[in-house]
């Protein structure tokens, strides 16, 4: 049976904190696997300690001061061949449509629904991602960062105008103020 490394990422959009990419595969099956998007942070955070004792895992994170050096491209392709480094497997699948030059990656579309390695990987991406920058929100407590994440929110745009960027936003994406 061939091993399948299933692998995702959190944090591509938003306009601060990392990127970070996680790799898995399972040694055991687990209940409740889904794309980390379409189930609740409690739940999210249930199944995280669950898949790390269930998986062979990688996680690699990227700051926002090497997005804004590297590009978001180069640091998802750096990403993947980080990951395949580190977990030996037959097929290394990614959610999404494109591998980022990297040779031996295979992608799927909403491969975070379908495939339980990747769903895996999800949760492992998103829970590590959202970890972080709440920890950030605690040294910047003007961006509101616990509650959106990152992401371009109204009410996070309208911090960025009153108190500037912090140094976890990135500085290469181009926002509306």
């Amino acid at each position: 049976m061939a091993r399948l490394c299933g692998i995702d990422e959190a944090g591509r959009g938003p306009l601060a904190g990392d990127l970070v990419m996680a790799g898995v595969i399972l040694i055991n099956p687990i209940e409740g696997l889904m794309d980390s998007k379409k189930i609740s942070e409690k739940k999210r955070e249930e199944l995280y300690p669950t898949i790390i004792q269930n998986s062979q895992y990688h996680i690699i994170s990227f700051s926002p001061q090497e997005i804004d050096q590297l590009g978001l491209s180069a640091c998802l392709g750096k990403g993947l061949e980080s990951i395949q480094q580190h977990l030996e497997a037959d097929i290394y699948l990614f959610d999404g449509n494109q591998t980022f030059g990297v040779l031996g990656v295979t992608t799927m579309v909403k491969a975070d629904t379908k495939i339980a390695e990747v769903s895996a990987s999800s949760i492992l991406a998103k829970v590590t991602h959202d970890r972080a920058i709440v920890q950030a929100s605690k040294h910047y407590p003007n961006y509101g960062f616990e509650k959106h994440k990152g992401y371009g929110t109204k009410a996070h745009i309208e911090a960025i105008k009153e108190f500037g960027l912090s140094p976890i936003h990135r500085k290469s994406f181009k926002i509306k103020l």
